[in-house]
């Protein structure tokens, strides 16, 4: 009987150190099946999902160049004090359209054009044209009284060729 509960205790503890391993192999499946999942969903996500997203996207076409109108050359005066040497501008300056069609729309009105940039450049004195923040100011304001003269065309800029401040 003594062997017996020799045996039996061998046998008990053969049991408890087999349950730990079998515990440990169990994790390590589950772990290394987990990765396998996971790495096979990433690669899908990463590249087998955007081939669909790249079918259903529309291709823009593409824009339309901008349409450009000389604007005939002026040359005008500068409002200055009475004594003051007087001061000329010169400007050369395109207009942009948004498309080709708009140049024969505006050209009759290039008069109207011409005529309110130039009532509006006598106003200015040779102080109002310093630095590029000047120039700026003169390029918005053109471009606000030009789109006022041909409405319902919109300009999109009013573009300086030649300034020249004599």
């Amino acid at each position: 009987m003594a062997e017996n509960e020799a045996e039996g205790g061998a046998a008990a503890e053969g049991a408890e150190a087999a349950a730990p391993k079998s515990k440990f192999k169990l994790i390590l499946i589950i772990v290394g099946a987990l990765v396998v999942l996971g790495g096979g969903a990433a690669t899908w996500f990463l590249f087998f999902r955007h081939g669909e997203d790249e079918h259903h996207a529309e291709v823009a076409p593409p824009p339309k160049p901008p349409a450009f109108v000389e604007v005939p050359d002026m040359m005008v005066n500068l409002a200055g004090a009475p004594g003051e040497r007087v001061q000329y501008l010169k400007l050369k300056i395109v207009l942009e359209l948004k498309e080709e069609k708009q140049i024969e729309a505006i050209k009759p009105s290039m008069p109207r054009v011409t005529d309110i940039f130039q009532t509006y450049v006598r106003e200015l004195r040779s102080s109002d044209l310093n630095g590029s923040a000047g120039v700026f100011r003169l390029k918005e304001e053109l471009t606000k009284r030009v789109n006022a003269a041909v409405a319902p065309i919109q300009v999109s800029a009013v573009l300086f060729k030649e300034v020249v401040l004599q």
